[in-house]
């Protein structure tokens, strides 16, 4: 089965080219006022921008949404809270980095998110993120010991949980003990009414050594970048590096996309777009062929590159990379509330074959 996930913006949103110029969530300079706007203070604020959001991707049938980690933009875990709160079905995906807290905190606030929303709370980690920005945030750790205290947070926090098994008294028993090189515990574990929960389904990325052996041990999705050549030498080490451990991790892609309903109408879009950067580059020299554009991140995109065609075409790349093994992605497109509407009543109908065979079915 294929999940398909929308990124929600974390500084705002809006339609200009240069994120800082979006002002949509109380970032960037402020909309103009309008007749149909409520001038009068507190009748919207940030949230409701995405609130609006996330009531989309419930309504046009995306699986859920991704509440990035930020350090200059909203918090995640309060936007996720508010994301499960305002859905019933919607998978909602926080990330955050492991200088966040304890594990056994993590967990803590992961099993009450987990009780109020029945289970629809997933993780990502943060793990290679700024040297200078976790310097800002107190963290000193660099290179790979991001990702053994990575490994150790994992441990810790699936342990406590682990523990929370319902006895016959009615409440869990507690137990979990470790020491390591960076976490200790002794006697962990929760009781009564945070016990018994699913414990979150863990998301993970990055292509170096450290990163695919950290997924193939504590991961259950693994988020990919697309790259110029391609990401099936990365697939296939993460998927014998797994296998090596007796576990398998599903492979997910983040992909940017601008969709619309010619080919011609995608590109005059993002033609527009690079227009207000007045940058010395042109598009065509970040034109990758069939679809793949490596420009994205003048608009502000975490990911360079991503897909610009017509609906029929973006939902074939889309297709093309399930068939070679892609069983998550994670969407993103600005402005989002617009642009997830696009996705989720044009795009995601023709690029999940399950819904694409059941629509065939009732037309037959």
């Amino acid at each position: 089965m294929t999940d398909f996930l929308w990124r929600l913006p974390s500084r705002g949103d809006g339609r200009r080219a240069d994120p800082a110029l979006r002002g949509r969530g109380g970032f960037g300079p402020p909309n103009p006022v309008v007749e149909t706007t409520d001038p009068r203070p507190g009748r919207f604020g940030p949230f409701d921008d995405l609130a609006q959001i996330v009531d989309a991707a419930e309504l046009t049938g995306f699986d859920g949404v991704l509440a990035p980690y930020d350090p200059l933009g909203e918090e995640s875990w309060i936007v996720a809270a508010a994301a499960l709160r305002a859905t019933r079905y919607t998978r909602v995906t926080v990330e955050f980095q492991p200088a966040f807290g304890t594990p056994v905190y993590a967990a803590k606030v992961s099993a009450t998110l987990q009780r109020h929303s029945a289970g629809r709370l997933n993780w990502r980690l943060a793990v290679d993120t700024d040297a200078a920005e976790a310097r800002a945030r107190g963290d000193r750790l660099t290179g790979d010991e991001r990702y053994d205290r990575a490994a150790e947070f994992l441990t810790v926090a699936r342990g406590v949980w682990n523990e929370n098994e319902v006895g016959a008294a009615g409440f869990a028993g507690t137990g979990f003990d470790y020491a390591g090189r960076y976490y200790d515990v002794v006697d962990g574990g929760f009781r009564g009414i945070l016990s018994g929960l699913p414990f979150p389904a863990v998301h993970l990325s990055g292509t170096t050594p450290a990163a695919l052996a950290l997924s193939a041990a504590h991961g259950d999705v693994h988020l990919f970048a697309e790259h110029e050549d391609g990401i099936t030498g990365a697939v296939t080490e993460l998927g014998e590096r797994a296998a090596a451990s007796g576990r398998h991790v599903r492979v997910g892609l983040e992909l940017p996309i601008i969709a619309r309903e010619t080919e011609a109408e995608a590109w005059a879009r993002v033609h527009r777009q690079w227009a207000e950067l007045d940058r010395p580059d042109k598009v065509a020299d970040h034109t990758l062929g069939e679809g793949r554009w490596s420009g994205f991140h003048a608009f502000g995109y975490d990911q360079r590159i991503g897909l610009v065609g017509s609906y029929a075409q973006v939902a074939q790349h889309l297709s093309d990379y399930a068939a070679a093994g892609v069983q998550t992605f994670v969407l993103s497109g600005h402005p989002a509330i617009e642009e997830i509407h696009r996705a989720g009543e044009h795009l995601l109908f023709l690029a999940d074959p399950t819904a694409r065979t059941l629509a065939q079915e009732v037309t037959a």
